[in-house]
């Protein structure tokens, strides 16, 4: 997300729904949703830093030309979990990109839906990535009556 343009999530004046991108680790399109309060924090960031289309999202606070980088990213969430009282050892980076997809395999129970909405190419990554464990499936099993 680091190396998101300007142009990835705007069209025009307005901000996206929706947006897709080429993965760096896979090469492979990813697509995903930009709820209603992050189109507003983003139509003002943009504003507040006076990008263009062509400026990255999140460019660097040493050089503007380049994107901030994975450190430099995961420096300002350690800082803002820090600063609302949490747990720094218990929230990370990766930990905040695996929580709603864990929640969403829990309501759905939908691997699949999972799976693509990760990037994953094999369902056994989904698997191994969220920990399902046979007991999960055999509880989502016993849940459905046919």
């Amino acid at each position: 997300m680091v190396n998101l343009k300007v142009s990835d999530v705007q069209t025009g004046d307005e901000i996206r729904s929706r947006a897709k991108i080429v993965q760096k680790k896979t090469g492979k399109p990813a697509q995903f949703e930009i709820m209603k309060q992050t189109r507003d924090a983003l139509t003002d960031w943009i504003d507040h830093k006076k990008l263009n289309v062509y400026d990255w999202l999140f460019p660097s606070r040493k050089n503007r030309d380049q994107a901030m980088t994975t450190r430099q990213y995961g420096r300002i969430v350690k800082n803002w979990i820090g600063s609302i009282d949490l747990p720094k050892s218990s929230y990370a980076t990766h930990s905040l990109r695996r929580t709603k997809a864990t929640l969403i395999y829990r309501k759905t129970g939908n691997l699949r839906a999972v799976q693509l909405l990760l990037g994953h190419e094999k369902i056994d990554s989904t698997v191994k990535y969220l920990g399902v464990e046979v007991e999960d499936a055999l509880a989502l099993s016993e849940s459905i009556e046919l």
